[in-house]
């Protein structure tokens, strides 16, 4: 038997006409299980790099459909957003245009694959009846004062000209183009996740099936600290600069104050005529650094006096107020109190600009002093010295005594800080949804009501993007009337980042034929949370935490009573191709379309899961393409023995006897791989171990045939599993073999094989122990252990390490499941 495409193509379309994979969601949720793959971004065809997760996704639904599970499994397309605009910006087609047709393109290249996907759940992002229900949240989120606009220092990305969250800023650079991103104060559109900090990070404890790494991503980038806010009097002045610090323990060491360059004292320095042309020169030049906490903390440390001084509450003295370059906008207050002798930024700084560094800490049971050298800068908690009625107390004792002090001295207030930022969601592109609000001269900002929905995206000719929204060239769109007054109106411009789109999904899949709700509460609750989410570990930050955020927010308005969406996460590894991701720039890109025609898709689906961990990187080697290949032909032609059998009549053994040991080896194979293979695919998913022992049993059965005939019965069987093991990696000649050994059903509506206890039982001997020549001891071992093993129980038996405690043994020789000799 040979496979070829042409078996691809006959199951695709009996999956097809059948409707194998269609769920019904009001019929099905008894025994649920809910498969979700990250959708993609239709911005190109997919390569092979792509293929992992897709394939992963559907050896694991495939599986369980096999267990008696109803397996949902859908497929949509994140289809707004700058990945699509971009692509087609550079093919100079319009995006809807583009996308779609990249849609049609990616359809049938899943399809191809033999992923299993209900296609009657499909979504698209950028069609109207789902971004409708985008605008309907943004709505929601309004209502609660969750989505709100403001000035603020933002991201620009001058390639892509548009802003970008803080997440979308790796190194300094935008994540898509690699442009270096500048800051600019703009008016800008956020949602209140802040408000969900505290939720965020406590609700980590309920996802136990999440990577360790993923869940630490998330506490480290939310970043909860405690600390107290302390108010600096601004010298000769009324003015209050309020400093958050997780080390109050260290403010007898505070000998300047840093600023943000957007801090409003900085306004309040340029407005009273004070600040010199050298302030408005650092300003102009800091703006052109990253906002992305990521990168402040390496950049070149450069600041500017401002020329003003505050008073350190605690000693009274005098200390500079300097602008700095390393101050975070938006953590904390935009102003940090310096302690240079305990912060190493700090040091650097007062080092640059020749400040003074004052030790007020030092290491338990350690009375030097630090000095000004580099590497005696003391950043850990210590013992306080200096540091008047304080001085002896621990930093620990220290802290919660300085921060009581403060408080009742008005001081400053304990209080909690987080590292998360609002999310922002204003992009000024044209490709996104519309942000359903007005602006009316009377009545201020509106939003659109809800009946309105959705607030279409228009029909633009010029969408290059220029720094201001393509919307504003649509006069017919610009024009709206004010809910509130019935006035003329203009509508927002700015579209919604595609995170937003993305943000809710997995809920639409559940209703996705339903005009009238974008997702039904009693079908959602049944079949969510989501039981197992597949995609890559680049979405740690952006995606899961804004869907962990959007989940919230709709159950805290009774929309939906489960607080997480994902009960279970795997992230998988990316492939590799001389040495890189695979990618088109670095003409590293392994084409699917090549290896489905030369090969078949389960050749490529079967490497892929075996090439290694699923979750670690792997190296793409066409060897090993061509060695599942031969795999796959040499499982195969047991089918052509069998064949032969039938056309034979041969129905017994040479020796008829049923307890051959060939047969008996044979079964206990069969049913110990069935064991093993089910605990890979219930565990973390090593379908490459799960492969390779199914090909063990294939060689055993080989081994077991070279010793002449077995029963034709015994060999059916042991063929049937080993085709019910591959399904779910191997769909299209599982199916084939299937039919072709007499079942008249799908593989996948058959169920998935038990092991039968009575061949896993541990079959236990007695032998005899000898040490030259002579039995000095008895061992009992497990017939099926390997040699090594059965050594290593001889040797520590006690009564036999007696006879060589000076002198190691020269030999040791076994005889198999008969004795073990001991030459001294």
């Amino acid at each position: 038997m040979e496979y070829s495409k042409k078996i691809d193509t006959k199951w695709q379309n009996y999956w097809d006409e059948q409707g194998l994979f269609k769920v019904n969601i009001k019929q099905d949720s008894s025994r649920k299980y809910y498969c979700l793959v990250m959708f993609p971004y239709p911005s190109s065809e997919l390569h092979v790099g792509h293929a992992r997760n897709y394939v992963i996704g559907d050896a694991v639904a495939r599986y369980k459909k096999m267990q008696g599970f109803s397996v949902l499994n859908p497929m949509g397309w994140d289809a707004f957003g700058l990945p699509a605009e971009n692509q087609a910006i550079k093919h100079k087609i319009h995006p809807r245009d583009w996308t779609l047709k990249n849609i049609i393109r990616i359809k049938e290249q899943l399809k191809s694959w033999g992923i299993s996907y209900d296609w009657a759940k499909e979504i698209t992002t950028c069609l109207p009846d789902y971004y409708r229900w985008t605008q309907w949240i943004f709505l929601k989120l309004y209502k609660k004062k969750l989505a709100y606009r403001r000035l603020a220092p933002v991201n620009w990305c001058e390639s892509c000209k548009t802003v970008l969250a803080n997440e979308q800023v790796i190194d300094g650079e935008c994540e898509r183009c690699s442009t270096a991103v500048v800051q600019k104060n703009l008016k800008q559109w956020f949602f209140k996740i802040t408000d969900y900090a505290e939720r965020l990070l406590d609700d980590l404890k309920l996802l136990r099936e999440w990577p360790e790494r993923v869940c630490l991503m998330q506490d480290n980038w939310i970043g909860k600290s405690e600390g107290v806010e302390i108010n600096f009097p601004v010298d000769d002045s009324d003015y209050l600069l309020s400093c958050f610090t997780t080390r109050v323990d260290t403010i007898f060491g505070a000998t300047f104050i840093a600023l943000n360059w957007s801090h409003p004292f900085v306004d309040n320095i340029i407005n009273s005529g004070f600040a010199g042309p050298e302030i408005r020169e650092f300003i102009s030049k800091v703006k052109g650094q990253s906002l992305s906490p990521r990168i402040l903390g390496d950049i070149q440390k450069e600041g500017v006096f401002t020329g003003k001084f505050a008073i350190n509450p605690m000693t009274k003295e005098k200390i500079p107020i300097w602008l700095a370059n390393y101050v975070l906008t938006g953590y904390g207050t935009g102003a940090i109190m310096c302690v240079p002798a305990h912060d190493k930024r700090d040091f650097d700084f007062a080092l640059k600009y020749g400040l003074s560094v004052k030790q007020v800490v030092k290491p338990i049971n350690d009375d030097q002093r630090l000095g000004h050298s580099l590497e005696k800068v003391f950043e850990n908690e210590g013992v306080l010295i200096d540091s008047e009625q304080f001085s002896g107390f621990t930093s620990q004792e220290a802290k919660k005594d300085i921060a009581v002090f403060m408080e009742e001295e008005g001081i400053g207030k304990m209080r909690v800080n987080y590292k998360l930022r609002d999310w922002l969601v204003s992009r000024q592109r044209y490709w996104g949804a519309p942000i359903p609000v007005v602006y009316c001269k009377q009545c201020g900002e509106q939003a659109v009501p809800e009946e309105q929905l959705p607030v279409l995206l228009p029909e633009v000719e010029e969408f290059l993007p220029t720094g201001q929204s393509p919307l504003t060239h649509s006069q017919e769109f610009m024009k709206a009337i004010c809910p509130c007054c019935g006035r003329e109106a203009q509508r927002e411009t700015d579209t919604m980042d595609t995170f937003v789109d993305s943000s809710w999904y997995y809920l639409r899949y559940i209703s996705s034929d339903n005009q009238n709700v974008p997702f039904v509460r009693e079908d959602v609750d049944k079949w969510l949370p989501v039981d197992q989410y597949v995609g890559g570990v680049e979405h740690a930050i952006l995606h899961l935490m804004y869907s962990r955020f959007i989940n919230k927010f709709l159950m805290d308005e009774g929309l939906l009573s489960f607080s997480e969406p994902f009960k279970r996460l795997f992230t998988q590894g990316m492939i590799i191709k001389d040495g890189a991701k695979m990618s088109k720039s670095k003409g590293n890109v392994i084409a699917p379309d090549y290896i489905i025609d030369k090969c078949g898709a389960d050749v490529m689906r079967l490497y892929i899961l075996f090439m290694g961990p699923a979750q670690k990187d792997a190296e793409w080697q066409d060897e090993g393409l061509q060695g599942c290949r031969r795999f796959i032909q040499r499982a195969l032609r047991l089918v052509d023995i069998l064949k032969e059998y039938d056309s034979s009549g041969a129905q017994t053994l040479d020796s008829s006897k049923k307890d051959d040991s060939r047969i008996n080896d044979l079964l206990k194979k069969m049913h110990l791989t069935i064991k093993d293979v089910t605990d890979d695919l219930e565990g973390d998913f090593q379908f490459n171990t799960a492969i390779s022992k199914i090909m063990e049993l294939v060689n055993q059965t080989y081994k077991c045939l070279s010793g002449g005939n077995i029963e034709q019965q015994v060999l059916k069987n042991v063929v049937d599993v080993v085709f019910l093991l591959l399904a779910p990696f191997t769909p299209h000649i599982s199916e084939e073999v299937n039919q072709i050994i007499g079942n008249d059903v799908s593989i996948f509506v058959r169920s998935w094989p038990e092991s039968d206890q009575d061949y896993l039982r541990e079959e236990t001997i007695e032998i005899p122990v000898l040490v030259n020549g002579r039995v000095r001891d008895r061992i009992v071992i497990n017939a099926s252990w390997p040699e090594s093993l059965v050594k290593e129980a001889a040797l520590a038996s006690e009564k036999i390490k007696k006879n060589f405690t000076e002198t190691p043994p020269k030999k040791v020789i076994y005889v198999d499941k008969k004795i073990v000799n001991i030459v001294l």
